[in-house]
């Protein structure tokens, strides 16, 4: 058990009160309400990520909200037009209607309950903010059917014009221990987490802070062809945005290559952060792997003894999360 488990009722009011606060930079009204509603916790803010939407709403010409969901108030008024695309285009045109859409970044905020990796909550909360996105009927490519509709190929844009401001929503709040074993029994492809957190728990790396330091964990959830659910799991670096990929040459051996891994983990901000990178992302490659283990073989000894344990049985055994 984790030093706090939300129940149903408990996380309600933590999404009420969330999504009521107004966005601030530093997210202190949002934390201030986390560590309050979790007792015994501390949530720290760690991570964000942006760069994608959903699709919006419905806005008249004149500025006034038409509707909050195109796809329900579309369905809806191509149903009125008893399914007839050509006559809901003779209704609509020439309204000059516009769509939106919210842009949104989720951020990540963590707390650790226990030495183990697994051992934190992470708290995901999604800031959106509604803008213009285009034009609903391109009346130069008129949408042949809903889907056209909804999603053109080519829609024809609009400048991007906040239309409300931000707001959070809060997405969700778990405990990775739990969720860990939950997508590590569910799935094979999700067999390389645990792998890599035993990993952690003997590396060198574990002596510079907790896991949930230095990685957040990314969770997708999705439906199998059988429609069961399915959730797939990935490991995204607090300083990914930082650190650079290496620069490989095969040449490199020894001392020389050493330089480049001791380089990568101070970029890092923790000792065997590449091999991490070498499991969790691109940013090692594999050839790198390789020829540390030829160095190694070839009675070179600059890893530690906890390295050099990693990378024999990655060669031995590779795997990547």
């Amino acid at each position: 058990m984790s030093i706090y488990t939300p129940d149903e009722t408990t996380l309600r009011n933590l999404a009420t009160e969330i999504e009521a606060a107004a966005p601030r930079p530093h997210h202190s009204t949002l934390l201030e309400i986390v560590n309050r509603v979790c007792t015994g916790c501390t949530f720290r803010y760690v991570l964000n990520r942006g760069g994608w939407y959903r699709p919006g709403g419905l806005i008249a010409a004149d500025g006034k909200r038409v509707a909050d969901s195109l796809e329900i108030w579309a369905k809806a008024e191509l149903k009125s037009c008893g399914g007839d695309m050509h006559e809901f285009l003779e209704k609509y045109e020439d309204a000059g209607l516009l769509a939106t859409r919210h842009t949104g970044r989720t951020h990540y905020f963590v707390a650790a309950y226990g030495k183990a990796p697994a051992d934190f909550l992470q708290l995901e909360v999604e800031e959106l903010q509604e803008v213009l996105d285009r034009k609903l009927i391109d009346t130069e490519h008129v949408p042949e059917d809903l889907q056209e509709l909804l999603e053109p190929i080519a829609p024809e844009a609009v400048d991007a014009q906040a239309i409300a401001a931000p707001r959070y929503r809060f997405r969700r709040l778990i405990d990775m221990r739990q969720t860990v074993a939950k997508v590590s029994s569910a799935a094979a492809k999700n067999a390389g987490l645990p792998r890599l957190l035993a990993e952690w728990t003997h590396s060198s790396a574990a002596t510079r802070g907790h896991f949930s330091d230095h990685w957040i964990v990314s969770l997708r959830e999705h439906q199998d062809r059988y429609r069961n659910p399915m959730m797939a799991v990935s490991l995204v670096s607090r300083r990914a945005r930082e650190l650079k990929p290496f620069q490989w040459n095969i040449e490199l051996t020894g001392v020389e290559l050493f330089q480049q891994l001791q380089a990568f983990d101070r970029a890092a901000g923790y000792p065997s952060a590449w091999y991490f990178h070498l499991v969790a992302s691109t940013l090692t490659p594999p050839k790198i792997a390789y020829a540390v283990a030829r160095d190694l073989e070839g009675g070179f000894s600059y890893l530690p003894d906890t390295e050099a344990a990693l990378i024999k049985g990655w060669v031995a055994q590779p795997y990547s999360v």
